[in-house]
């Protein structure tokens, strides 16, 4: 069974989230709901830390692009930090690049939102 986790930071203005493990269909029904109540707290920028990312497909992707819709939605703005070079990538490939900003390290997306 594929493990996957959602550790939260609050980081100043930002709220950083790490996800770890693997992002495919199988654990598309746990990270979901997560991402989900994180984008619910209400916070204005939040940052996902892919950095303990192992796979991703494009179930994964999905639940990415899906978390993104939700935040723009309620008017938090969405970043990717730490990407891994093969989802970055997939993102390449198929155009998300060009919706979901990232950015190489949490420090960078964090210094875009704090002035």
């Amino acid at each position: 069974m594929a493990e996957a986790s959602l550790e939260t930071i609050a980081a100043g203005r930002c709220l950083v989230a790490r996800v770890s493990g693997e992002m495919d269909y199988a654990t598309d029904p746990v990270l979901r709901p997560q991402f989900k109540e994180l984008i619910a707290r209400g916070d204005r920028f939040i940052v996902l830390d892919l950095s303990g990312l192992s796979f991703c497909d494009s179930a994964g992707l999905n639940v990415l692009l899906g978390a993104w819709r939700q935040a723009e939605a309620g008017g938090a703005v969405l970043v990717l930090a730490c990407v891994p070079e093969p989802l970055q990538w997939v993102l390449e490939m198929t155009g998300a690049d060009q919706i979901l900003r990232v950015y190489d390290t949490v420090a960078e997306a964090e210094a875009v939102f704090a002035g």
